[in-house]
């Protein structure tokens, strides 16, 4: 585990972005928990799709920086429909990252600027039993549980419950 992180921050990603996307993303303990359209392996040619639609995010998509390095990523996708003031919101770092504080600082910086910069009501976020860790990262920043959705993915031929976090304005 690395040493205590100082400065987290939220930025668009950048073109040059590309070989620490593709470093940070290739690793299965990063890919399972995340969903089928996470690539695995992460490749290069996979931080350069990313990188051309990531401005086409509706709500927003942002790298994550700690201490001025990129360290993961996240984001925010409005749901549509009669759902259109919810988005889900979503965040992953590279596995050296874990465990410092950061996924938690970079969720309170999204969540507080979706607030403050949208009309949305409600932000909501889905997490896979298998993953507690990040369940107390939402938790840390205000989500409450409201429910598990049993049986509801498949992951690498396994089956797994949601847990859903959900946050209002």
């Amino acid at each position: 585990m690395s040493s205590a992180t100082t400065d987290v921050r939220l930025r668009p990603f950048r073109p040059d972005d590309r070989h620490g996307l593709a470093k940070l993303g290739d690793d299965a303990r990063v890919s399972v928990n995340m969903r089928d359209i996470f690539p695995s392996p992460y490749t290069l040619e996979d931080a350069d799709a990313w990188l051309a639609r990531a401005g086409d995010v509706d709500v927003g998509a942002f790298a994550i920086e700690a201490d001025g390095v990129l360290v993961g990523g996240c984001g925010a996708h409005r749901r549509p429909d009669v759902h259109r003031f919810t988005a889900e919101v979503g965040y992953w770092l590279g596995v050296d990252h874990w465990g410092r504080g950061i996924a938690t600082r970079a969720l309170a910086q999204l969540t507080d600027w979706c607030f403050a910069s949208t009309d949305l009501q409600r932000l909501e976020a889905c997490v896979f039993d298998w993953n507690p860790a990040s369940g107390r990262v939402l938790e840390k920043v205000g989500y409450t549980l409201e429910g598990i959705q049993r049986r509801a993915v498949c992951k690498r031929g396994r089956f797994g419950d949601v847990v859903i976090w959900a946050r209002l304005r």
